[in-house]
């Protein structure tokens, strides 16, 4: 199956050269293999590509313009359509061929078709998912740092040192008991002198 892009090289609207680049250059790009129509230089060309383009697909005025795409005798579509599915990811399909192993387009079409991922789009994927998971682990090992700071402050607090600390603050709370505290000495008390014993005989006589 071969590509046939109808182009006019000596069209005289811009618009036309730039779509007729734009279709030629992603072909080159991906390497797809094509030919060039020329309209404008050959009157059988100009007549094929007329009389091939479905009626429904014609412009309102009944003449196609250039660029139109064809699989050989399989009409594919004008320029409007090769950029739709060029930002779909389906210009393989737009075309009728089978897009390259590794693709995006191989990957959805093995999706679509079978739900199934191509070998190499599970290669990709399995990496992508171990990449994840060690991202997932570092992300639980900083988690996890906090706790352990916590952990050494508490362990600090019951450690002895820490004991000494609480009981020493448990004392300075507690108020000192009646016995331990100093009875006042009221005045009669230092006034008041012992009686010996010559005093009580001097007395009765």
């Amino acid at each position: 199956m071969v590509i046939k892009v109808f182009i006019a090289t000596q069209s005289g609207s811009t618009a036309i050269k730039k779509k007729q680049q734009d279709v030629l250059g992603f072909l080159e790009a991906n390497k797809i293999d094509f030919k060039e129509m020329d309209i404008a230089a050959n009157e059988d060309n100009r007549k094929w590509m007329r009389g091939n383009v479905p009626g429904e697909k014609r412009p309102q005025n009944g003449i196609p313009l250039p660029p139109q795409i064809f699989n050989d005798d399989q009409y594919c579509g004008d320029f409007d359509a090769f950029f739709n599915a060029k930002e779909d990811n389906g210009v393989y399909a737009f075309l009728g061929l089978t897009p390259p192993p590794g693709s995006k387009e191989a990957h959805q079409a093995a999706i679509i078709q079978n739900g199934e991922v191509p070998e190499n789009d599970k290669a990709n994927f399995g990496n992508t998912g171990e990449n994840e998971t060690e991202k997932d682990e570092e992300s639980a090992h900083q988690t996890v740092e906090p706790e352990e700071s916590v952990g050494e402050s508490l362990s600090l607090e019951s450690s002895p040192e820490g004991e000494c600390v609480e009981q020493k603050a448990k004392e300075e709370e507690q108020p000192e008991t009646e016995d331990e505290e100093e009875q006042p000495v009221t005045e009669e008390e230092e006034d008041e002198e012992p009686v010996t014993e010559d005093e009580d005989e001097v007395d009765e006589s």
